[in-house]
């Protein structure tokens, strides 16, 4: 006697077999019944792993063959890149990216002008579609227009320009200066009897210096010497010396041989700033004064470190 079965798994099997016992009733089968259903039950389950056995041998082989693949490509590769840019001095870079196609641009301070190209692209074999561009300082006084009021004179400084109008000394009693050039003044012969006029400067020559922001100090920045006129003895003797300005002691004077006095920096000027140093040089024959010449150095510190 066959013992009854569980109604779901005869309704599992009807489903499976979709044959002639789907046809038949809830009640269970008959033994032969129950058999045929288990065998086609069997061949469908074997039919079906041999199909995902086969699945699962495709996949190996397919993966096998992606993976030898892999093998045999060689390590990779990094991106190509070109050198690192640096912004020029007095100016600016925008772009901070070195791989192939990218772009970076340049651009300068005001009162500069830029040489080279604006912008750079990355190519392929890892260079750079032109030289990296610098800033230089435009010329303003060189410039068609007039720059400076009539009357003055332009002095191009870094980044900028300035106007300046040198005057001589107003005359006094019986001293009195006559312009012999833009940049100089000569004092008018002193009577023979007035030693006073004598002791003030035969000469006061201007002179204007631009200088960088932070210069690197000590540093010489401008020199006086003695001439004598030919067929009369020079002096034998010479003094120098700082008398006036507002240089606040970043400036010191000394002699670099018998006839030559040098101005040296000596403390790091921060831009922008104007300072003025009037120097002296004295003139002495045995012992006797002769003469001495002033020399008024106006220096233009820039805003910008070049």
């Amino acid at each position: 006697m066959v013992p009854r079965c569980p109604r779901a798994l005869l309704l599992l099997l009807l489903l499976l077999l979709a044959g002639p016992a789907s046809r038949a009733s809830q009640n269970c089968l008959n033994k032969q019944q129950l058999l045929t259903a288990i065998r086609q039950l069997q061949q469908v389950l074997k039919g079906q792993e041999t199909r995902f056995a086969e699945g699962i041998r495709n996949m190996k082989n397919r993966l096998a063959a992606l993976q030898n693949s892999v093998n045999r490509v060689g390590p990779d590769t990094p991106p190509v890149s070109c050198p690192a840019l640096n912004a020029p001095l007095d100016g600016r870079k925008f772009g901070s990216k070195y791989l192939v196609d990218h772009e970076v641009h340049f651009t300068c301070n005001p009162g500069f002008r830029l040489v080279g190209p604006s912008s750079v692209v990355c190519l392929p074999n890892g260079t750079w579609t032109g030289e990296q561009p610098h800033c230089r300082d435009v010329d303003e006084c060189v410039s068609p227009q007039h720059v400076c009021p009539q009357g003055t004179m332009c002095i191009n400084t870094g980044g900028g320009f300035q106007c300046v109008s040198p005057e001589c000394p107003e005359g006094s009693g019986n001293v009195s200066y006559v312009k012999t050039s833009p940049f100089q003044c000569e004092r008018n012969p002193c009577p023979m009897e007035s030693r006073p006029c004598r002791h003030l400067p035969k000469t006061i020559s201007f002179h204007y210096l631009s200088l960088p922001s932070n210069l690197k100090t000590p540093i010489t920045l401008f020199r006086m010497a003695t001439a004598s006129a030919p067929g009369r003895p020079g002096p034998n003797s010479l003094r120098f010396g700082i008398v006036g300005g507002n240089s606040r002691g970043h400036f010191v004077m000394q002699r670099s041989d018998r006839q030559t006095g040098e101005l040296i920096l000596v403390q790091t000027l921060e831009g922008p700033q104007t300072l003025e140093v009037d120097v002296d040089m004295s003139e002495y024959l045995d012992r006797s004064f002769q003469a001495n010449h002033v020399s008024k150095v106006t220096i233009f510190v820039s805003p910008y470190d070049f």
